[in-house]
């Protein structure tokens, strides 16, 4: 059950790399250092928190819903497997990083907190066997024992009754032992390549009469990923439904595949190998084809993990390691199933008690009416917050205007989309139409490249202006510009998100939908297509907070004004809510802040380097993470900005606190201006986070997040449930007009 070694490590990102196909000499747009423009705190302890530490936090948040009875028993499983899946992520990447620092001798450039690669290695390992031995705890005495209380049972072989075992023998003949290949391990066959998180067995072999078979083969069985690794016994027999892991069922049966032998031993393993992608775009002839490449050898990076099931041989066992070259810390002996991501297709069961009540998103916002959609935006702007506001108005935006025959233009970042995406039906559509359509894909969205490079030729094929944006900046702004023909010229129309362009993940993740025909706003979003497009050094933008070019600047200058402004004695105030929170120049000014006097509330649902409640350094400032049935994903920020014309400052946009975010990707953050808007943004959006005592956990100086403190008897408050509840109360009062 438990990990019984195990280390990660920190991914270093490699030089700066980005680009577009057949123009690798595009200029290279220059990286802005901004500085900050008030003193950085100077404390005498310890100002940062360690960013790995940091992400296992959060992922220790995701394990905590996993165990908690709070959730309904389907949703613990899946959140189990979604932790299972963030940590093979950070094994992938960040561990990955780290390990090829060490390795190579390099110190690296430390992090925030001045730890070095092998200090974090020693670090992250402590933690992260903790957690894995958690995992396994609540999957075999919490959640197993729950699920066969409701009759979802899970046996291991031995478990299998006669009937049972002739039902598994016959599966295996069936489905299974047709895809099986056997690999000896011996002088004249050498150690397979073993792709990136695949399912392999190691089997001992011995002689039929009970000695060891001569020189103690080995073989090994890579399992196909068709296969499904839960395989439900006797599908059509009445009663509980059973289930056996497809590990058991290959280990169970594999002496078929060895005449002659008995099997000794068999054991479950699986190799995490790092799959960061690194490109040279200068060195690129061509961007597309290149990463193709990569992918391809993605699934034979260096290993960075070893899982494998407990009892295995420890001369089979130090073989793998070998063949591997991988040291024993980086190894996790595990009493199974490996890969708990697998339990995912549990929550797919057919069983509506024992989930989140369903929940359908309200259609009630003014773009209900896709005909009118343009007509609407010319009266006022629309903010829809996802996915409590369905995502379908992003969709009818992008469709309508491919339909219409007054929209001469159409222009479109895409980072993630769905695997049957509307959006690019829609712009394909657009361009069989005649108009003039352009689409800004990052081919280096991790990993959807694949897809990506999908939806890019098919695009190209129909006609579409396909481009990767600027050398060494992935596009990760969220923008839709039409340019539409009216009586009066030319108009144009935008949609700015802090969300992909995906109506799957539209369901599960927050975020927020801005709809706009601002003439200020719009112009800015004319201007970012043109720079990404073109060439422009020095591109100015009147209202938009865009990176790489003045994003990071203005949100220091804009943390600074608070900061004097309390220093005067005015009112100041900052809310930000962000998914990350890392980069030092913007953390040392909101350090300075709160030495100023400002109160500031920070809504960080992942890292969070900043450290709150420190004496004279951050009294004032509260960090709050929420983890529930949503996954959080706005970034909205507030500022009181006392004196100033327009009153409070709101912004909401793509971009994390982050240095990739500020100085490698390209970036918008967005103003709200509308007045009703903006009361939602205050009000409800921070208002109710702000007061959730049920998901959200605070932060606190020592790096531990605890529950929030509530009043004493009164019931616990959750804003995701208010939103949910709001939303249906919309969809029930535009049912009764």
């Amino acid at each position: 059950m438990a990990a019984k070694r195990t280390v990660s490590a920190a991914h270093v990102p490699p030089p700066a790399a980005a680009g577009q196909s057949g123009a690798d000499d595009r200029v290279l747009i220059p990286e802005p250092r901004a500085q900050p423009v008030v003193p950085p705190a100077k404390p005498e302890r310890a100002a940062y928190f360690n960013r790995e530490l940091s992400w296992l936090a959060f992922n220790r948040r995701v394990l905590e819903q996993a165990q908690s009875d709070r959730h309904p028993l389907l949703e613990r499983v899946r959140f189990l497997a979604i932790f299972s899946s963030n940590l093979d992520e950070f094994f992938e990447i960040r561990v990955a990083g780290l390990i090829q620092q060490a390795d190579e001798g390099a110190a690296g450039e430390p992090g925030l907190d001045g730890l070095g690669a092998r200090e974090q290695l020693r670090r992250i390992h402590s933690v992260v066997a903790s957690l894995v031995e958690d995992q396994y705890r609540c999957w075999h005495t919490q959640l197993m024992p729950a699920l066969a209380r409701e009759g979802i049972v899970i046996k291991g072989a031995k478990e299998l009754t006669a009937a049972e075992l002739g039902w598994v023998e016959g599966y295996f003949r069936e489905q299974v032992y047709p895809v099986l290949t056997p690999l000896a391990l011996d002088a004249s066959h050498p150690f397979p390549q073993l792709g990136n998180k695949t399912l392999n067995i190691v089997v001992a072999l011995g002689e039929m009469g009970g000695r060891a078979a001569s020189g103690g083969q080995v073989a090994l069985l890579p399992v196909p990923r068709i296969l499904p690794r839960l395989v439900r016994i006797e599908p059509g027999a009445a009663g509980p439904q059973r289930f056996i892991f497809l590990t058991d069922i290959v280990k169970l049966c594999a002496g078929a595949l060895f005449p002659g032998y008995r099997v000794r031993s068999a054991h479950a393993f699986r190799v995490t190998r790092n799959s960061d992608l690194y490109i040279d775009e200068e060195e690129a002839e061509n961007l597309l084809k290149r990463i193709e490449d990569e992918l391809r050898n993605r699934r034979r990076g260096a290993a960075v993990r070893l899982e494998i099931e407990d009892g295995v041989d420890d001369a089979i066992f130090a073989t793998l390691c070998g063949h591997l070259a991988l040291s024993h810390e980086y190894v996790f002996r595990l009493a199974g199933p490996l890969n708990l991501l697998r339990v995912l297709s549990l929550a797919e069961i057919d069983r509506p008690e024992l989930k989140y009540p369903p929940f359908t998103p309200a259609a009630v916002s003014a773009l209900r009416e896709p005909e009118h959609i343009f007509e609407t935006l010319r009266e006022r702007d629309v903010l829809l917050h996802h996915p409590y506001d369905s995502f379908q108005p992003v969709v009818d935006f992008v469709e309508q205007a491919a339909r219409d025959p007054q929209v001469f233009a159409l222009k479109q970042t895409l980072y993630r989309t769905s695997g049957d995406s509307p959006i690019v039906r829609a712009l394909i559509e657009a361009s069989r139409n005649g108009k003039q359509v352009t689409a800004l894909v990052e081919l280096k969205a991790r990993f959807d490249e694949a897809n990506n490079i999908q939806w890019a030729k098919q695009l190209e094929e129909a006609g579409v202006h396909v481009v990767y944006g600027l050398v060494g900046h992935k596009t990760h702004c969220k923008c839709s510009l039409v340019v539409r023909r009216e009586e009066r010229g030319l108009r144009h129309y935008a949609h700015l998100g802090t969300g992909n362009y995906n109506p799957r993940t539209a369901r599960l993740y927050t975020d927020l939908s801005l709809f706009t025909a601002r003439e200020d706003l719009t112009a800015d979003a004319a201007q970012l297509f043109n720079t990404l497009t073109g060439y422009n050094r020095a591109p100015e933008f009147r209202r938009l907070l865009v990176a790489p070019f003045n994003l990071h600047q203005r949100l220091i200058e804009l943390i600074a004004r608070e900061a004097e402004n309390a220093a005067a004695g005015r009112p100041a105030r900052i809310m930000a809510k962000m998914n990350s929170l890392v980069d030092k120049a913007v953390i040392d000014a909101l350090y300075a802040a709160s030495q100023a006097g400002v109160q500031i509330d920070l809504i960080v649902r992942g890292i969070c380097c900043l450290v709150p409640g420190v004496r004279g350094l951050s009294d004032h400032i509260r960090v709050r993470s929420i983890v529930g049935r949503f996954l959080e994903h706005a970034r909205a920020f507030w500022f009181e900005n006392h004196g100033g014309e327009n009153g409070p400052l709101i912004y909401a946009g793509s971009a994390d606190w982050m240095p990739r975010n500020f100085f490698r990707r390209v970036e918008v953050v967005f103003p709200v201006d509308d007045p009703a808007l903006r009361r939602f943004v205050t009000d409800e959006l921070f208002g109710m986070e702000l007061a959730d005592t049920e998901n959200a956990r605070e932060l606190h100086a020592d790096g531990g997040y605890l529950p929030v403190a509530r009043a004493e008897g009164a019931p616990a408050f959750s804003a995701q449930s208010y939103f949910i509840a709001a939303a249906q109360q919309r969809a029930q009062a535009s049912m009764e007009i």
